[in-house]
């Protein structure tokens, strides 16, 4: 009997990144075999394709590139994902850079919403991605996703419908090491859950992850987890345009998926930021596809040797 039905959505986005390349994601994942991969482990897979964005103009506050681009994807993912969750799916989105997360992240807060719940937001990030377009340096709209889904300022029209805000005490991020000094202070302004990687080395990451698990628990709540490439070291993930080193190794990560698969608290998935022109023969790509089998069931016991 299948364990559940999973919808892969793709969302072939570069607008919101400094560099070019991220459009190749869902291809890639796709290539690798991320479908097959969770129907081995008994998931029943739909593969709805790409969104295609909505055509969109407006013109933010602030020095910010590729908004149209941006606003177009979120809108159309923002509606895909409200369609996959309210037909009883667990929607993974392929990505695609971070912004793409302005579309998904407000669909499942909008469901759990709907449901009378809480949602939770996981970040698996080196960077917590909390720019408003008037903190940013550089503009690129992949650093300002969080900060959009909390409901802070600067947004207007990214999304053509109200957003259901993500209380930013529930934003949980988790791995960053990469942090600019105006975010910092609304991070912490805002009461954000911070977990970067000095934290981790002190207290590792079942601790960590465990805490988090515990407060989605608490609060009956929904959990979204946001899984950026970036959040491993480059020696495992180099796939990526923001690599950033001192990130969490090959087993750290797979222990905090295998917790969040143990939990079975997730609700939607993420896997954003790869990018195969950037990849070394796959390596990267196969790390996501490895590490979204760890949050779906997959053990130690059940791998292969590896290519790696």
């Amino acid at each position: 009997m299948a364990k559940g039905s999973i919808a892969l959505i793709g969302a072939p986005v570069d607008g919101g990144a400094g560099m070019s390349g991220c459009i190749m994601g869902p291809a890639a994942l796709r290539v690798a075999n991320i479908g097959g991969a969770l129907q081995d482990l008994d998931y029943t897979i739909e593969d709805w394709g790409d969104v295609t964005p909505e055509k969109v103009e407006l013109k933010l506050s602030g020095a910010t590139h590729h908004e149209n681009e941006v606003a177009g994807f979120a809108r159309s993912l923002y509606k895909t994902g409200v369609d996959a969750f309210s037909k009883g799916f667990l929607p993974i989105f392929l990505g695609g850079d971070h912004s793409l997360s302005m579309g998904t992240v407000t669909a499942a807060a909008r469901h759990a919403a709907a449901k009378g719940k809480k949602l939770h937001v996981l970040w698996l990030d080196a960077h917590p991605d909390f720019n408003r377009p008037d903190t940013s340096h550089s503009g690129n709209m992949h650093g300002m996703s969080a900060a959009f889904f909390c409901g802070e300022k600067g947004f207007d029209g990214i999304l053509d419908v109200p957003i259901d805000p993500v209380d930013p005490r529930d934003f949980h991020v988790f791995g960053v090491r990469s942090i600019d000094q105006q975010e910092g202070e609304l991070l912490r302004d805002r009461g954000v859950d911070v977990m970067d990687m000095r934290h981790i080395d002190e207290k590792g990451v079942a601790s960590l992850i465990r805490s988090v698990l515990e407060a989605v628990k608490r609060d009956d709540a929904m959990l979204h987890v946001s899984l950026d490439v970036d959040f491993l070291d480059p020696v495992y993930a180099p796939g990526v345009g923001t690599t950033v080193p001192g990130g969490a190794t090959y087993r750290e990560a797979h222990l905090a998926m295998e917790m969040i698969c143990d939990s079975g608290l997730m609700t939607s998935l993420d896997l954003v930021e790869l990018n195969p022109y950037l990849d070394e023969r796959g390596k990267s790509t196969r790390m996501l596809v490895n590490l979204t089998e760890s949050g779906f069931g997959r053990r130690v016991f059940d791998r292969p040797t590896s290519a790696f």
